[in-house]
């Protein structure tokens, strides 16, 4: 696997610098936040921690929303990767969630929506992984949107690395954000997690 990616490297902290990064192998210093093309999301800021309620801590959690700028003009088609930027450096990142079929257009997803087409997380289903680190271990996310110039024409339910390959040579921009979890030892999990099983 290659080394990260210097043009990269002031928008990512250290400790999520994966060089399999889907923005890594993907975007390039020209793409990145091309034409003021950014990622945001209401709920954190960049580098902030995600609130519980998105992750695998809290039994009705749902994906976190998220809000784009308008891409560069002629972008037909909007692609959201989120991947676990602490997996181990020598295997892929661990996905959380790919979303494509975004107009190619300023927008945003709700808390808890439902995107036009998802595919396969890392366990093999096609909704937002829920974040589950061990107690007391951080582990950086990162929000990565693409803006291409031709519509996808991949089958719901494709992998990662079919999404990847489609995305080759299309990527008219990308943005990237990033949000922290530490996996919690809260007297509130403890009781339960037994009674649960």
């Amino acid at each position: 696997m290659t080394d990260f990616p210097a043009w990269l490297a002031p928008h990512v902290p250290a400790s999520a610098r994966h060089p399999g990064l889907a923005i890594a192998q993907l975007g390039t210093a020209q793409t990145l936040s091309r034409g003021g093309f950014a990622l945001t999301s209401p709920a954190f800021g960049s580098g902030e921690p995600l609130d519980p309620s998105f992750t695998a801590e809290e039994e009705d959690a749902v994906a976190p929303p998220l809000e784009w700028s308008a891409p560069p003009p002629g972008s037909a088609e909007l692609v959201l990767v989120v991947e676990d930027a602490s997996s181990p450096p020598a295997a892929d990142p661990a996905c959380h969630w790919l979303v494509w079929g975004l107009a190619g257009q300023r927008g945003k997803l709700l808390e808890g929506e439902v995107p036009p087409r998802t595919g396969k997380n890392a366990v093999g289903n096609s909704e937002w992984l829920l974040p589950a680190p061990p107690e007391g271990e951080t582990r950086h996310y990162l929000f990565q949107l693409f803006a291409t110039d031709l519509p996808l024409v991949l089958m719901p339910g494709a992998g990662r690395a079919e999404l990847l390959a489609s995305l080759q040579g299309s990527i008219t921009a990308c943005a990237v954000l990033h949000a922290t979890f530490t996996g919690s030892g809260d007297e509130d999990d403890a009781g339960w997690e037994d009674d649960d099983l």
